[in-house]
């Protein structure tokens, strides 16, 4: 059957030839086969959480939603196997059991495991990766059909398949490094924004996991650091009026209902920003770590993110201050500022430098456009890399100068789909027709 896919932003929408929803690797592999059979393209979706059309096809989508949860375990070796459209919110629940956890988690966990991996998404902290860094084996079905088993006795293309934007062929499960059950104290309060910025390095290495949001029209910022302790330190977790009234509240009936009327008067966004600024929270609390990273979000919104050169990242920041004000923008949605290491996966945002991310946001009923262009050019100046799940407009010949393994990455997709069974416009662009 076939219906009209969209994803969650409503910023991309297409309508499949066909849409199925296999139970095994046996039936994606037969999907695959089929589809490079009639000319049809196909690509795997799993939580649609992607803002871009990464995702997006005329052909055959593959439905991931049959194939979740535990495959194995290794807990000696703290590895698992799950199947690739296993839900992020759906880890702890198989993970605690075992006495174990990921080493570090972004703020939503609705994308699945192969979602979240393929596009880059990632935490803060400058000690950890992004979440695909965790990937030890796969299993991909490529573009000729075949079944293939990657793991770390072939690293360069475990490099390129951990995190490949779904182009290398589709993902059916995933062997994730996990590391033992831990605990996160969590201190947030308030700073100024000139303080943080001149003093980012050091702060960023002052924890284990850091990160900061600010209110344009605004001179303070909200800040967060998260210590890992082991879990015989404790819960000392808010109450549970406590943690709704923050993170629900506030974070969603609240800043739903303001967003609205900044809609409609667009004016009243820097007093408005000013007003959630004096009223945030200071919190010191601890709790297990997958309840410490992640945040319900429901406020629907558009997301852009770039990775820089950490030590840009001051600079990159007061340049979209300056930009917001000399553009006379008034944006209610705070930017997000975050940190990770180095690795070396192909694709990765992060790869070959320690980077910090960068992002801003747009309510979902708002025109984006302007100002993700004017932030798109700053980015471009410090050699920005976009998150690639979220929105952009840059293309492969601009990729091939910021990526040193780019030219390694189209080998292999050469290599795994010549015929580029898997590929779609947004793939056509970023990674060259």
């Amino acid at each position: 059957m076939s219906a009209t896919w969209r994803n969650w932003a409503r910023t991309e929408r297409c309508t499949p030839a066909l849409s199925i929803a296999p139970n095994t690797v046996e039936q994606v592999q037969l999907a695959v086969q089929r589809a490079a059979e009639t000319g049809h393209g196909v690509k795997p979706i799993g939580a649609s959480h992607s803002f871009t059309a990464i995702g997006a096809t005329d052909g055959i989508r593959i439905d991931m939603s049959n194939l979740r949860g535990l495959v194995s375990a290794d807990v000696k070796r703290g590895r698992v196997t799950l199947w690739a459209g296993t839900h992020l919110w759906e880890l702890p629940g198989i993970l605690d059991p075992l006495g174990l956890a990921l080493a570090n988690m972004g703020d939503i966990d609705r994308q699945t495991i192969s979602g979240a991996t393929q596009t880059g998404t990632h935490g803060t902290g400058l000690g950890l990766g992004g979440l695909a860094t965790a990937i030890v084996g796969l299993t991909l079905v490529t573009g000729e059909g075949e079944v293939l088993e990657i793991d770390e006795s072939d690293r360069d293309l475990l490099d390129a398949a951990a995190l490949s934007l779904g182009a290398l062929g589709a993902i059916v499960t995933i062997t994730l490094q996990c590391v033992p059950s831990f605990l996160l104290r969590a201190q947030e309060g308030t700073a100024q924004l000139r303080e943080v910025l001149d003093n980012y390095d050091e702060l960023a290495r002052s924890t284990d996991h850091f990160e900061f949001f600010w209110f344009p029209h605004t001179d303070t910022v909200r800040t967060k650091f998260n210590t890992r302790l082991p879990e015989s330190a404790g819960i000392s977790a808010p109450s549970a009026f406590a943690r709704w009234l923050d993170e629900e509240f506030v974070n969603n009936t609240l800043l739903g209902a303001v967003v609205n009327v900044e809609r409609v008067v667009p004016r009243s966004i820097p007093t408005i920003n000013r007003l959630i600024n004096g009223v945030s929270s200071v919190r010191d609390y601890t709790d297990r770590s997958y309840r410490v990273f992640i945040t319900n979000r429901r406020v629907r919104f558009r997301e852009s993110e770039f990775a820089v050169p950490l030590e840009a990242v001051p600079h990159a920041v007061r340049d979209i201050e300056h930009m917001i004000s000399r553009k006379r923008f008034n944006i209610s949605f705070p930017i997000e500022v975050r940190n990770a290491a180095s690795d070396s996966l192909m694709l990765s945002t992060a790869s070959g430098r320690e980077s910090g991310y960068i992002a801003v946001h747009r309510f979902y009923k708002e025109d984006h456009r302007l100002y993700f262009a004017e932030v798109q050019a700053i980015m471009r100046s410090y050699g920005g890399r976009p998150h690639w799940g979220k929105m952009h407009s840059l293309d492969s010949a601009y990729f091939a100068d910021q990526y040193p393994r780019f030219g390694e990455f189209a080998a292999v997709r050469d290599r795994l789909d010549p015929h580029r069974v898997f590929a779609n416009p947004y793939l056509d662009r970023v990674l060259g027709v």
